[in-house]
């Protein structure tokens, strides 16, 4: 393996809530280059299998480190990172580092001593999953757990309705939750939330720590890269934005989730010329 400082970050999501993610790396590594790739042709992963899930994840991943020469890949998707990580991971072993955003959001919690009872919110499709439940119980059994799904919070924040009062009802409606009842740590588990994590943590008053995904795996990233010595000293190219099928409509959405105006690109990478 020959990898090179200078060469950009991979980020792929099955749409574009994983940009919370890429606005968060950029953030922080203002050095580095992405490559986001959206895969709104296929979107929502949640119904799909778990065989298909990992056919697309593998699809993008390639096309990420073979055809556009990332360092890394960042699985920016809660259901694709419980698919396809392990798969992936161990597919490109000693090619590129893969990142998903279950596993920094997991060992952020452990390693807090402070934290007796966590509380998990994240789409039915996540929660269906259990694979937070898997990870916590099996890694530190202590561990006070408790989720919850909040099915409504994703669409609602891709129509804009976050810092209103309808999303500080519907926020206010899952958050007093029995099920979220003494918690000491929330875990954000959705790319979409983040948007809203001042919001959440108002309701908490201050007093409940918020783990964002989006800032977690940025911070996972920054470490693997400077382990490595990938950290690039020196902005190359600019960033570039995929999907796998355009509308305006997401376009239109893309400054929600990443801060400010982008273009994307359509580039259906499984159409045969």
């Amino acid at each position: 393996m020959n990898t090179q400082k200078h060469q950009p970050i991979g980020v792929f999501d099955s749409g574009i809530g994983g940009l919370t993610v890429a606005n968060a790396i950029s953030k922080l590594l203002p050095n580095e280059q992405i490559i986001y790739f959206g895969d709104t042709a296929h979107l929502p992963y949640g119904d799909k299998s778990k065989e298909l899930i990992r056919s697309y994840a593998t699809t993008i991943t390639d096309f990420l480190l073979h055809e556009k020469n990332c360092k890394a890949v960042v699985i920016a998707c809660n259901t694709a990172s419980a698919a396809a990580y392990e798969v992936l991971r161990d597919t490109y072993k000693g090619i590129a580092p893969v990142i998903n955003v279950i596993d920094p959001m997991i060992e952020a919690v452990i390693a807090d001593e402070e934290i007796k009872k966590v509380g998990v919110i994240a789409t039915k499709t996540t929660i269906s999953s259990g694979v937070y439940q898997e990870k916590f119980s099996r890694r530190k059994p202590s561990l006070q757990y408790t989720e919850l799904a909040t099915p409504l919070l994703a669409s609602m924040i891709e129509e804009g309705y976050y810092h209103n009062n309808i999303s500080e009802a519907v926020i206010e409606k899952y958050l007093s939750d029995d099920a979220l009842k003494e918690i000491d740590a929330l875990v954000l588990a959705c790319t979409h939330y983040p948007l809203i994590k001042k919001q959440i943590s108002t309701f908490y008053k201050n007093e409940v720590k918020i783990f964002d995904s989006a800032e977690v795996v940025a911070q996972k990233l920054n470490w693997i890269l400077q382990k490595e010595n990938l950290a690039s000293d020196k902005k190359q190219a600019t960033d570039i934005f995929y999907v796998s099928d355009f509308t305006e409509s997401f376009e239109s959405t893309t400054h929600i989730f990443y801060g400010k105006e982008i273009h994307l690109e359509l580039n259906n990478i499984w159409k045969k010329e």
